[in-house]
């Protein structure tokens, strides 16, 4: 149930790192700007770095001044009397009491911990002690919560020691996504998919995550999870189950988390004949990218290492729905092209009346949803190709389009960033788009199985040229099924 009162208040830890300089600060004055905070409603901001207040809030104005939207002045007027800072290590009982002062007066706050995930219970305790933390407040989490299942679940108890499940939030900014949130809205809104969604008219479904920067200097990070633990076990498998998941009965937060789960119970295990068959690691070594020449993963880190910086698996989902639907999940770094896509491919006609002249035109319906760089919906039909021709119909595949791009976004109109519409839910208290403690064991549950597989198979990264679509085992996995990628 979506509670009905709303926070007042933000304490983001972490406040001078990457992420709350690039996405939440800017999201929270974006939300001001369209009257979202609500009245009264703080900007409390705490790191260790030794910041006055006037230097932290100067260094906000100037990030805000660098976007491409700028700064609008009447709204930093009223914004930035929101804002205050202090510097304190929030790990320790006694830097927790140094940001009680900030929170006198705040009924209802919300902790945001963009923080390494190994210090979550120690600020936790420490809020604890403090007597900061109690039953009027919200947490938020930022990924990965854990490596594997059981440091996750090490997390998950120490923070649930402190803060009742109904309290916390895991965030992924993927579920803040226009284009995530109207899948759902396309699958439960319109009486068109619902009938065709499921092995009688679906062949097959695609999840491409694919970026073009390398790893760069997040090595020591990357070194320890890799392509299958930071982008395939949450974001990717949320898309899965989005894509997969039974209608729920309302879009009250538990009733939408219940079928995300048993989504995430029916994959099937792997094995390590899945491992060998349907599954490749690759690592990429250097190549070009957008026309420049950039080094390989090892020279980027300064030594070798086997972790994976390219995943391609087949999922398979044991249900009704879904029996013998593949899922294909590719996620790689320094690939051509930056892309966000679930392509969901329908079965062909069982027989055509079109002639032969006609029987190379004819193609199976496709649903792609892109994310990113540009948010799109495209549905492929077939169309009859104008003109006259003396060999009978000629056929020709056109896109139905729900493009933002074009159809919301017009001149000067601002993208909102993803991280809006989640930290409005927290104020708010709907944790729908959130996940919860049981989505987050089963789906650690599932890559560590695979991760299991690959071991017992030896499974080792391939080598891909920066700049290519993975090692050539990407391509041969979905070709062995008879498909192909949606490239």
């Amino acid at each position: 149930m979506i509670e009905t009162w709303q926070a007042d208040a933000i304490l983001l830890f972490g406040a001078t790192g990457d992420l709350s300089r690039r996405m939440l600060l800017p999201s929270l004055y974006f939300l001001d700007a369209d009257g979202f905070l609500p009245d009264g409603f703080k900007v409390l901001c705490t790191a260790r770095a030794h910041l006055t207040r006037e230097e932290f809030v100067a260094q906000v104005r100037e990030l805000l001044l660098a976007r491409s939207e700028g700064l609008d002045e009447a709204v930093w007027k009223r914004f930035e009397p929101r804002l205050e800072f202090t510097a304190a290590d929030a790990t320790t009982e006694a830097g927790a009491r140094e940001l009680a002062p900030m929170l006198e007066g705040v009924q209802a706050p919300m902790f945001y911990f963009s923080l390494s995930p190994s210090l979550y219970g120690r600020v936790c305790v420490a809020l604890a002690a403090a007597g900061l933390a109690h039953d009027q407040t919200r947490i938020v989490l930022e990924k990965p919560i854990g490596r594997d299942l059981a440091t996750s679940d090490e997390i998950n108890v120490a923070v649930g020691a402190v803060f009742a499940e109904k309290r916390i939030f895991r965030i992924d900014h993927y579920l803040g996504k226009e284009t995530v949130q109207n899948l759902i809205a396309l699958r439960f809104a319109n009486t068109l998919f619902e009938p065709l969604w499921n092995n009688l008219t679906i062949d097959h479904v695609q999840i491409t995550v694919a970026e073009t920067e390398g790893v760069g200097e997040r090595w020591p990070y990357y070194d320890e999870y890799g392509a299958l633990r930071d982008m395939l076990q949450n974001h990717m498998l949320q898309l899965l189950c989005l894509v997969a998941m039974e209608p729920p009965a309302d879009m009250e937060p538990n009733s939408v988390r219940n079928e995300k789960v048993k989504v995430l119970r029916s994959l099937r295990r792997f094995t390590r004949l899945d491992a060998q068959n349907n599954s490749i690691r690759g690592q990429y070594t250097p190549g070009v990218v957008g026309g420049k020449q950039v080094k390989g993963y090892e020279a980027e880190r300064g030594q070798a290492s086997g972790i994976d910086t390219f995943v391609a698996l087949r999922a398979d989902i044991d249900n009704w729905r879904w029996a013998g639907v593949p899922f294909f999940l590719r996620t790689g770094k320094r690939l051509p092209e930056r892309r966000t896509q679930i392509a969901i491919q329908f079965k062909p006609v069982p027989h055509s009346i079109f002639g032969a002249q006609a029987r190379d035109d004819l193609v199976a319906n496709r649903l792609v949803i892109d994310l990113q760089p540009d948010e799109d919906i495209k549905l492929t039909l077939m169309n009859k190709a104008p003109g006259v021709s003396a060999g009978g119909m000629r056929l020709q595949s056109m896109p139905l389009s729900l493009s933002l791009l074009s159809t919301y976004e017009g001149p000067g109109a601002r993208r909102p960033i993803a991280y809006e519409r989640l930290l409005l839910d927290v104020i708010r208290g709907n944790s729908t788009l959130f996940v919860r403690r049981d989505e987050v064991e089963e789906a650690w549950r599932w890559i560590d199985g695979v991760a299991e597989a690959w071991r017992e198979a030896n499974l080792t990264p391939k080598p891909y040229a920066a700049g290519s679509w993975g090692p050539a085992g990407a391509f041969a996995l979905i070709e062995r099924a008879g498909r192909a990628w949606s490239d």
